[in-house]
């Protein structure tokens, strides 16, 4: 499983460690990441994620899980995402008529 945030697609970045006699060693930052069940009220179930906090702050801002993944573009959506993304507009498409 990919260190890939699925809200805000925030990965592993590298940089260096540096001592005080300014050596420098290549090191990694590692996201925040935690596994969130969220609740969709367009389909009446749980949902997991594995998000960073960042991530979890934006989803709560714009709405809950639905919210979020119907005004973020695609492209900026993990897979993962993206599939949820469809389901949920199918459902409100099958809900609508």
């Amino acid at each position: 499983m990919a260190r890939r945030c699925a809200a805000t697609g925030r990965g592993v970045q590298s940089g260096n460690n540096v001592s005080h006699a300014n050596n420098k060693t290549r090191r990694r930052f590692l996201p925040n990441l935690h596994q969130v069940t969220l609740i969709s009220d367009v389909l009446h179930q749980r949902v997991r994620l594995r998000v960073t906090s960042n991530g979890l702050r934006t989803i709560e801002k714009r709405g809950g899980v639905d919210g979020f993944l119907l005004s973020t573009p695609l492209a900026k959506l993990q897979p993962e995402a993206q599939v949820l993304k469809r389901r949920i507009k199918k459902a409100q498409e099958k809900k609508a008529a």
